[in-house]
């Protein structure tokens, strides 16, 4: 949540206090990442979520960045609640745009009720609501800055296509934002599409994290990487190892006294 159109880091962000965390069966088919726990009760699996929820929120408002937490409801089941990116984005214009989710259960995560909680509680300002969800019905997904990772500064959205990434729902936003969008294709080591683009790429206002390998088109990859290095930011790339360990899904913040935050994973 940027508080300066030009900015490319945000001085807040929106955390969802999981209330049922755990292993989502709808997920699993377009996810090779999803890893099934071991042997663990559904109730020590959500503990262990709330310890770590907890421990980050922490360090998050240590930095100095803003930590809006909202709680997650014990019903409908929403095991992925803690990735609210992926069906809500705000913007620093007013826009709030909702987006179609893949799995049905992750459809459950839409409430109502939180752009009134921000509005009233926080002091949001929202300008208009772009509702993209009725293209769940068409079976045309697009998983907010999961599928998405903007480039704020350049008006550049990137998009790696899969069954959760839609390349015309992709162009629609992208005109209804004023962004240009890049599409390519990123696969993992056997081949099959990585299921969001963050997890290939994150952007910062200095840096770029790409994982080339994971481009097999060598055009798409030079023109990416092309792309990426005329906006002046060092090109850091990762091999598939790395991108594994999710070292390609981080987000940059503002924390205090506007010095740039990294928030990583520990096997990031």
């Amino acid at each position: 949540m940027p508080d300066d159109p030009n900015a490319s880091a945000a001085t807040s962000v929106l955390m969802i206090r999981p209330a049922g965390f755990g292993f989502n069966e709808g997920t699993a088919a377009s996810n090779q990442f999803q890893t099934r726990p071991a042997a663990i009760a559904p109730e020590m699996l959500q503990a262990n979520a709330l310890r770590e929820f907890n421990v980050l929120a922490g360090a998050i408002r240590r930095s100095g960045v803003e930590v809006i937490v909202v709680d997650d409801r014990p019903e409908p089941g929403t095991p992925d609640a803690v990735f609210p990116n992926n069906w809500i984005s705000f913007h620093a214009d007013g826009t709030v745009v909702l987006y179609p989710m893949c799995a049905p259960s992750r459809r459950l995560e839409r409430r109502a009720d939180l752009i009134p909680i921000l509005q009233e509680k926080y002091g949001f300002g929202v300008t208009r609501i772009v509702d993209l969800s009725r293209h769940e019905e068409e079976g045309r997904f697009l998983e907010g800055t999961g599928s998405i990772v903007f480039d704020h500064l350049n008006r550049t959205a990137y998009a790696n296509l899969s069954a959760r990434t839609h390349p015309e729902l992709l162009a629609e936003l992208s005109q209804l934002l004023g962004y240009d969008p890049v599409l390519f294709h990123a696969t993992d080591r056997e081949g099959k599409a990585i299921y969001h683009t963050n997890v290939v790429m994150s952007i910062g206002t200095d840096f770029a994290i790409v994982a080339t390998e994971a481009i097999r088109d060598s055009g798409e990859r030079l023109a990416l990487i092309d792309r990426l290095e005329a906006t002046g930011r060092r090109l850091v790339r990762i091999d598939l190892d790395q991108m594994e360990r999710f070292a390609g899904n981080v987000l940059e913040v503002k924390g205090m006294d506007a010095k740039p935050v990294l928030v990583m994973s520990a096997a990031a």
